[in-house]
């Protein structure tokens, strides 16, 4: 079983030192988080300001919260929609034109549990262009989905997700090819 009186943060964990990290944590609370919706571009440049990627045009929505801004990009034309949360204790790489959806969650970082000294641990994910985070999805640390995927409502991914795939379900499951009528 774990024992918490010996877990210890791995150096530099967070990428930032603790006043950089907090005061992100205030400019997100008060700023960010309070902006008024249409603001996409006051959004996009507090996440520059804190080192974060950002594309052209990206939407990002006031109520997302990202925890290390420092270890986030994200593509031209990508839509973050409300209440999606990028638990960014590892990168997130977020490509071209992708959409995530309202309440998704995107984790990078879990804990050991079979180590009495429960470590944390952090792994990229990588969603690539053109994809689709339908509402509520859950990504996994260390995932990648392939370029122009769809992940259905309610869905959990705990593994890659292959170029062009429609995947529904926990675990989330392929159903069919995803094709586009030009």
């Amino acid at each position: 079983m774990q024992e918490l009186s010996i877990f210890k943060l791995p150096r530099n964990f967070r990428g930032r030192n603790a006043f950089v990290v907090q005061l992100w944590w205030i400019v997100q609370s008060i700023f960010f988080k309070n902006s008024p919706q249409f603001l996409y571009g006051f959004r996009r440049f507090l996440l520059r300001l804190f080192g974060a990627k950002i594309g052209k045009k990206v939407i990002i929505r006031p109520s997302v919260k990202i925890t290390y801004p420092w270890k986030v990009s994200i593509g031209d034309y990508s839509w973050i929609g409300d209440d999606v949360v990028l638990y960014s204790l590892g990168e997130i790489e977020i490509g071209k034109n992708v959409v995530i959806s309202q309440k998704c969650y995107i984790c990078t970082g879990s804990h050991d549990y079979l180590q009495s000294d429960f470590p944390i641990f952090a792994k990229k994910n990588i969603i690539k262009d053109e994809c689709w985070l339908a509402t509520d999805v859950f990504v996994a640390p260390g995932v990648i989905i392939g370029k122009g995927s769809v992940i259905g409502s309610r869905s959990s991914v705990y593994k890659d997700i292959a170029p062009n795939k429609v995947c529904v379900g926990n675990p989330a499951k392929i159903i069919r090819e995803r094709k586009i009528d030009k």
